[in-house]
């Protein structure tokens, strides 16, 4: 009965986050994208690492002017960060859990929407969604994002070639959305942590924390949400703040937490998350695992 009332907050914490964990039973059989044997099946599988990393994600997305000047005018976040949230854990559940035909929708729908966003930034410069550097960055961004989250939270000792193989799955994802590896400076998609941790630096020179980053910043840190979550919702956001690189964390303007004062935090969301896990032992994972047993 207890477990009712978190299942409930997760769901508003991520604005719904599509399809309820039994779309993902069907068809039998049927591996998706990924698979029960991959890695990214194990990564994506913990709520709160996942939720850290999201977050950790737009942070640093939002230091990227072209790609925030995308989102800033196209879309409702301003006046709905937690929706913009959902439909990220959407795209991310269904691409990695859903069946082949689930992950294609997903990935036709972000293309779709991806190719009416074109715009002008103010300083004069032309962006469009599905220009391969910015698809590049957004991946880079939640990948590493995901994986620092995962070791925070769930396994402090992933093998490297875990890690490794994390991220040779998850190229599939900016290639399938349009990203042509000849279009990018490295040209090729990370598929080693070691290349993604190099191609995420690359990006340094063109970072800045604007007045929209800070804008974006203090949405985060004021999140609108019931009561009984805000407490859950701003651990989750220090965490995922202060737990970015340490450029990041600068870039920012934060001043990192001392060793003590991340300690605590760090202890307090290991704590809490424990009920969150137990009260979703049975979400999309389970069922997606259910539907390769069938």
């Amino acid at each position: 009965m207890l477990l009712s009332p978190i299942r409930r907050r997760v769901r508003q914490l991520t604005a719904g986050g599509g399809p309820a964990p039994q779309h993902y039973l069907h068809p039998a059989g049927d591996a998706g994208l990924f698979g029960p044997h991959s890695r990214t099946w194990v990564v994506h599988a913990d709520f709160p690492a996942m939720m850290v990393g999201g977050i950790g994600a737009l942070a640093l997305q939002a230091l990227h002017p072209l790609a925030l000047a995308g989102v800033w005018d196209h879309s409702s976040f301003r006046q709905d960060l937690r929706g913009r949230l959902g439909r990220t854990a959407r795209f991310i559940a269904e691409t990695s859990y859903g069946s082949s035909a689930m992950a294609e929708q997903a990935l036709a729908r972000v293309r779709a929407i991806h190719a009416q966003v074109r715009g002008r930034h103010p300083d004069g410069r032309t962006y469009a969604a599905d220009d391969p550097r910015l698809l590049y960055w957004v991946h880079l961004t939640e990948t590493t994002s995901f994986l620092r989250a995962h070791r925070l939270l769930v396994d402090p000792l992933l093998p490297q070639a875990h890690a490794d193989a994390y991220f040779a799955e998850m190229s599939l994802i900016p290639l399938r959305l349009g990203c042509d590896p000849q279009a990018l400076r490295a040209q090729r998609i990370a598929r080693t942590e070691a290349e993604a941790q190099a191609d995420l630096l690359g990006y340094r020179d063109e970072l800045e924390c604007s007045e929209r980053t800070r804008f974006v910043l203090g949405l985060l840190q004021r999140m609108p949400g019931a009561e009984a979550q805000a407490g859950l919702q701003r651990l989750f956001v220090r965490v995922a703040l202060d737990e970015l690189p340490d450029w990041a964390v600068a870039l920012l303007g934060r001043t990192p937490p001392g060793a003590l004062q991340r300690h605590a935090q760090r202890g307090a969301l290991r704590l809490l998350a424990q009920p969150l896990r137990l009260a979703l032992r049975d979400g999309i994972a389970a069922h997606a695992r259910r539907r390769m047993a069938g």
